[in-house]
């Protein structure tokens, strides 16, 4: 789909592919908060990624380094509203980089291209939600301009 650089090094960022779900579901479960949600039914992975790919207002990325490894992955979704003057809102959800490719600048990158992914399509506001424990996570978003304007709710159903 697209390339990236960071700091001499050329990141591979495209759609991913159901081959890709294992390592997707891998990069979620390696966190401390990924490891006690996550699961390794690997079936329940496959049949969200079905309906994530066949809805052309989601995009799941899967970045890979210039050796082939899948490093980082983002859930991107156009969210049209009547709000704000019926506008389109990109929610950035699931992200998540290997251990490996933090603190290089791959993050940063990745957010500037998935802003511009929306932008491109309309989308005049980003937003996205993170578990409160993610304080590392929250210095990262408001570096990138990101402001912890709303309070979220969720509810099992």
């Amino acid at each position: 789909m697209d390339r990236i650089e960071v700091a001499g090094r050329v990141f591979d960022v495209r759609r991913a592919v159901v081959d890709d779900v294992p390592g997707l579901a891998a990069l979620l479960a390696d966190d401390v908060l990924g490891a006690t949600r996550e699961s390794g039914d690997l079936v329940a992975y496959e049949r969200a990624f079905a309906a994530i790919d066949a809805d052309p207002a989601h995009l799941l990325l899967a970045v890979r380094d210039d050796t082939g490894a899948l490093v980082a992955t983002m859930q991107l979704t156009l969210l049209p509203g009547l709000a704000r003057g019926g506008a389109t809102r990109l929610q950035v959800e699931a992200v998540r980089l290997a251990a490996r490719a933090r603190g290089g600048g791959l993050g940063s990158a990745l957010f500037a291209w998935a802003h511009a992914w929306g932008a491109e399509r309309g989308a005049v506001l980003s937003q996205l939600t993170t578990d409160r424990s993610r304080v590392d996570a929250h210095r990262f978003y408001e570096r990138l301009g990101y402001a912890p304007s709303h309070t979220g709710f969720k509810r099992p159903l």
